[in-house]
């Protein structure tokens, strides 16, 4: 179901808006402009990067606004005098002001990466698989003036795969959203889509994620920690201490050996490193890079550094 051509202005950010973009151009929507974030310093330069939402736009010839502040009264006369049928955000970065949202007359589609009312917020694909949940999904949402709170409209569900990061998840996740994003316009159009209200008591919260999240904590199970490593791809990561110096995790798995041991403490077993980790658990390190180094499996990490008996991860000196 496609229904008929929408006027649309686009308002995104990171390369999980793209998809949906694309499929409203492919879906035969006119997307009269798209706003997105202004460029930003970037890497060891600082040179100013556009993000992967303005390439995509460009690639596409549609014009593009960056402003710093979308609720100013300029940029509202703006969107107002474009007269468009909707309004799609998806990972935008700017709170959207009352101002706006009375604009268009279906609204603001919110496409968001959690089954809603679970997982509000910035980091929704990160936590869950943090959390260690089988699953997740997409919503799409008219906007409200509360934070991911506006009624639903339509649901796609998916597996979490026990192997998967963020990254891998995110990207699916923006294809999912992108098909249910088209088929939520054209019932919208169609009259044939009832909004659902959020139930608040079975909300939760994902909050941005923060630097220190990713510093791991042995005592936690094997489990535990795995999960927070692939769901904290590619920031802030999963990261520990070895002789004074980070050593970041990027990939590991739990093993069902004991280690009889204090939980951070490493063993070397035929090129194998393992970590005791809490509750009688056990992390095998796979993939992983110290400080002032390559990232590297961990037989050639044991190929330059002896592992001392009983040392343990996580001990700063200083």
């Amino acid at each position: 179901m496609t229904g008929k051509s929408l006027k649309l202005i686009f308002l995104g950010t990171p390369q999980f808006a793209v998809p949906t973009l694309e499929r409203c151009l492919e879906a035969g929507h006119q997307v009269l402009a798209v706003y997105t974030q202004p460029d930003r310093p970037k890497g060891r330069g600082q040179e100013l990067a556009q993000s992967p939402v303005k390439q995509a736009a460009l690639r596409h010839d549609l014009p593009v606004f960056q402003p710093q502040k979308i609720r100013e009264a300029s940029v509202v006369d703006e969107l107002r005098n474009f007269e468009a049928d909707a309004m799609i955000v998806v990972g935008y970065g700017q709170i959207i002001p009352q101002a706006i949202i009375d604009l268009p007359r279906l609204g603001i589609i919110n496409v968001h990466a959690s089954l809603l009312p679970e997982y509000r917020g910035a980091a929704p694909i990160q936590r869950a698989i943090a959390d260690g949940k089988l699953r997740t999904g997409v919503t799409t949402m008219k906007i409200d003036a509360g934070l991911d709170t506006g009624d639903m409209l339509l649901k796609a569900e998916t597996e979490i795969n026990p192997h998967e990061t963020s990254i891998e998840l995110g990207e699916r996740l923006s294809m999912l959203g992108a098909d249910l994003l088209i088929e939520t316009l054209a019932q919208l159009e169609a009259r044939t889509l009832t909004p659902e209200k959020q139930n608040d008591d079975l909300s939760s919260y994902a909050p941005i994620l923060r630097k220190d999240e990713g510093l791991i904590d042995w005592t936690l199970s094997a489990k535990e920690i795995y999960n927070r490593i692939r769901g904290f791809q590619p920031w802030p990561g999963g990261y520990t201490s070895f002789r004074d110096r980070i050593l970041t995790v990027f990939r590991a798995r739990p093993v069902d050996d004991v280690l009889i041991a204090d939980p951070g403490c490493m063993i070397s077993r035929q090129k194998k490193l393992f970590v005791a980790c809490g509750h009688a658990t056990t992390l095998e390190l796979l993939e992983i890079q110290l400080e002032g180094r390559r990232r590297a499996t961990a037989a050639d990490f044991l190929n330059g550094q002896r592992i001392g008996e009983n040392e343990v991860l996580g001990v700063r000196k200083n």
